[in-house]
């Protein structure tokens, strides 16, 4: 059975993030009690905004010794209700782990915190001259870090794959507290266990995400965008096979 949030578990959390990163009234809880989940709504009791993995460990550590459920959120723009607190207990906000680290353009390779908006570190790896190509709809507001806990997509899958294949390494913070590293900056990685895509989709089951390491790629010279109408679905299906069968992929394609 859980316990409730007391004010000497509050004063706690207050201690680990700072007493202004800690949100316990009645609008911020209905708030975070959403995300884009069509008539879903489940209040967390609170809300924290750590902004270390050290942090966030020690929540963790604390929510298991007073056996007090942890929800992470990201940007609040999933479908699935992966944000949503179903038992109450403490939300972690993502918010402060906004961080672009390194966009290293030798390598083609990224560190990034979670926070960071999708669109935000797609517009800063074109300023130079790379390509990060996920896609999914939210990427105005959705933060990399909730990408990876639902494995986003989006038109460009069909080209360019999912979230998932562009993620070298992650460091996560386990259910039990200990702050683990995942995989590396390198493309070939074979050895040991394959954390980093058991984490990916988990959608924050299995740990919070607080550091990713992402690989790039090139930015394409050329983009040109077409349209093509059609009286019938079933010829619009055909087309698109015949496209492939060409030789042609093309970056996108979205009915």
């Amino acid at each position: 059975m859980q316990n409730k949030i007391s004010d000497s578990i509050t004063l706690r959390l207050s201690d680990i993030v700072g007493k202004e990163n800690v949100y316990t009234d009645n609008d911020s809880k209905f708030v975070y009690s959403k995300d884009y989940t069509e008539n879903l709504s489940f209040e967390p009791d609170i809300i924290v905004k750590p902004a270390t993995a050290h942090e966030i460990s020690s929540i963790v550590k604390l929510a298991n010794e007073l056996l007090i459920p942890v929800i992470p959120r990201g940007g609040g723009t999933g479908l699935s209700g992966g944000a949503l607190p179903v038992y109450g207990g403490i939300c972690i906000s993502m918010e402060r782990f906004k961080k672009i680290i390194e966009i290293d353009e030798e390598n083609l390779q990224a560190i990034v915190e979670p926070g960071v908006i999708t669109q935000v570190f797609q517009d800063e790896c074109e300023k130079v001259g790379l390509y990060y190509p996920p896609d999914p709809a939210s990427r105005g507001s959705s933060f990399l870090g909730g990408n990876l806990a639902e494995c986003s997509g989006g038109p460009r899958a069909v080209k360019y794959g999912v979230t998932k294949d562009y993620v070298l390494g992650i460091e996560f913070v386990s259910p039990t507290g200990e702050i683990v590293n995942a995989g590396g900056r390198v493309l070939k990685n074979v050895s040991g266990y394959n954390l980093t895509q058991l984490i990916v989709g988990s959608e924050g089951t299995l740990g919070i995400i607080t550091k990713i390491y992402f690989r790039l790629i090139p930015m394409p010279k050329h983009r040109k965008v077409m349209l093509a109408a059609y009286s019938n679905i079933d010829d619009c299906a055909r087309t698109v096979s015949r496209i492939f069968q060409s030789g042609i992929t093309p970056s996108a394609l979205e009915l």
